[in-house]
């Protein structure tokens, strides 16, 4: 097995999967056989370097809300419950870039610090009963945020280790793969078999503490490989399937573009699809494994991968519709980006492309056209939201609710069976919600956000079962498409988010006197 090329690992593996896999038809993507192929996957790699591996994990590990999209069937934590299925074989280490904490960079998502993120991660991988080893500090030159944060690491009784800027990083391999490159950064004690070295966003220096890490190793005669997991784009679908122009749209901000990998079709005359920086870099690496370990283990940016999603698609169809809904989506996203200022005209042309090589249109999403018209019909913002096929439920802009609080509503009632013209909340109790809203808390707008009116719901259900019966309703949401006239605010479209439901907006804000 040791002396096996990875790819004809990855075939052998391919071709028992795609036998098993294709006899069932009853889901989209198979989960808990991703799981275990995974694993597996992993584990093989671990045997083929002698016992002990560096795997770059990339992507998120927690929330792969995009994954399950345009994966059906594929569950936003896969990452995490695969790791616990190896968490005896499992240390993890946490890079963050000092320039990252020095200039205080934030997770969009989430509004948090990268530092602040670490230690967030730290916790969570805990409580799932992970092993957290280490943080590594990049690009480290003595910054004074970076100072304070290792203090911080050491008080909290957690290993932490720096890592150095290297000149002509990533083109001087000479320097590089030496004792005033690699050298110069401390060795990270490590315990276990694998070890996944995650960050709290891109651009931390993963792939780098990967090889410093099997440089420092093969001077002290330890035998160790790297490995790369990242799902997008699936190196065995075509250049051009839906799952992986659904990426290209997701990452369309960060000028990612798919692309044959070529030096795997030189190999191994197969075609297989990577992207680009990865294809780019791979020269630089493969000499770098040679200095480091008088070999290169990998002939082609491909082999470093060991993602096995690819293999669990069960109904192509059914992922290709689910993927062009996204594309969709990413579209809206975009365009409601650029009316912020967040985002870029380039970026939407970009996924504009996309959409005419797909035939990609609006009128694939039924909760567009109906919103639009809803607020043109009552000269208000507006939304819609398809709850199943052939039911689609509007929502419009009252004195009391805005248009997202009631289409939550109108959704509740109709999966609760109750009479659209019911109030489950009756005005007395959001009246003098609105009231301390303007009078007291000085808001401009008395109207209730979509987390005002869940938490009125709840005080309702308490003498009101029909408020009850509609709150029992929210996990049905989880999945539906939801579309507004214009854009909604940020604690309304984080609400629909927590909730499952698939936002997008028209790109303009609702117009004020």
């Amino acid at each position: 097995m040791k002396n096996m090329p990875i790819y004809s690992i990855m075939i052998k593996y391919y071709l028992y999967v795609r036998e098993d896999v294709f006899m069932s038809k009853k889901v989209i993507f198979d989960n808990e056989k991703y799981l275990s192929f995974q694993s597996e996957n992993i584990k093989k790699r671990i045997d083929y370097f002698g016992g002990k591996l560096y795997l770059e994990f990339g992507g998120k590990l927690f929330d792969d809300y995009h994954a399950s999209r345009v994966l059906p069937g594929f569950e936003p934590d896969s990452k995490i419950r695969m790791l616990q299925t190896l968490k005896n074989e499992v240390e993890i280490v946490i890079v963050i870039n000092a320039n990252d904490i020095e200039k205080k960079k934030r997770r969009g998502d989430l509004g948090i610090t990268y530092d602040d993120d670490t230690l967030r991660l730290i916790d969570i991988f805990r409580e799932l009963e992970l092993f957290v080893g280490s943080v590594v500090v990049t690009c480290y030159t003595g910054q004074p945020s970076a100072n304070a944060f290792l203090n911080r690491l050491t008080s909290l009784g957690i290993k932490n280790y720096k890592h150095y800027p290297i000149d002509g990083y990533p083109t001087d391999v000479n320097k590089i793969v030496s004792d005033e490159g690699y050298g110069m950064n401390e060795y990270i004690e490590t315990d276990r078999s694998l070890v996944v070295i995650t960050a709290p966003g891109p651009g931390s220096g993963k792939m780098a503490t990967c090889l410093s890490q099997i440089y420092h190793d093969n001077k002290r005669g330890i035998k160790s490989g790297y490995a790369k997991y990242e799902t997008f784009p699936i190196w065995n679908l075509p250049l051009n399937h839906p799952v992986n122009l659904a990426y290209e749209a997701a990452t369309a901000d960060l000028n990612d573009v798919n692309m044959i990998d070529p030096f795997h079709l030189e190999a191994y005359g197969i075609t297989s699809v990577n992207y680009n920086r990865d294809v780019e870099i791979f020269p630089v690496l493969s000499e770098m494994f040679t200095r480091i370990q008088g070999f290169s283990p990998y002939k082609s940016p491909t082999d470093m991968g060991v993602n096995m999603a690819g293999f669990c698609i069960i109904d192509d169809d059914a992922v290709c519709d689910a993927c062009k809904m996204e594309i969709l989506r990413r579209y809206y996203a975009a365009q409601a980006d650029y009316a912020k200022g967040k985002g870029s005209a380039e970026t939407v042309r970009k996924i504009e492309i996309v959409m005419k090589r797909e035939g990609i249109k609006p009128d694939m999403c039924p909760a567009i056209g109906a919103s639009i018209n809803k607020a043109e019909t009552t000269g208000a913002p507006a939304g819609a939201m398809v709850i199943t096929d052939d039911i689609i439920i509007t929502g419009k802009t009252s004195d009391l609710l805005g248009a997202s609080s009631a289409l939550l509503l109108n959704a509740l009632k109709k999966l609760a069976g109750i009479d659209e013209n019911i109030n489950i909340i009756s005005p007395e109790v959001i009246e003098p919600i609105c009231k301390l809203k303007t009078t007291n808390l000085h808001h401009r707008n008395p109207r209730l956000h979509s987390d005002e009116v869940l938490l009125a719901l709840c005080v309702s259900a308490v003498t009101n079962s029909d408020a009850q019966s509609a709150l029992n309703q929210l996990d049905k949401l989880r999945g539906c498409d939801a579309h507004f006239s214009v854009i909604i605010s940020e604690v309304d479209e984080r609400t629909y988010k927590r909730l499952g439901i698939n936002v997008t907006c028209e790109p303009r804000y609702e117009k004020r006197k």
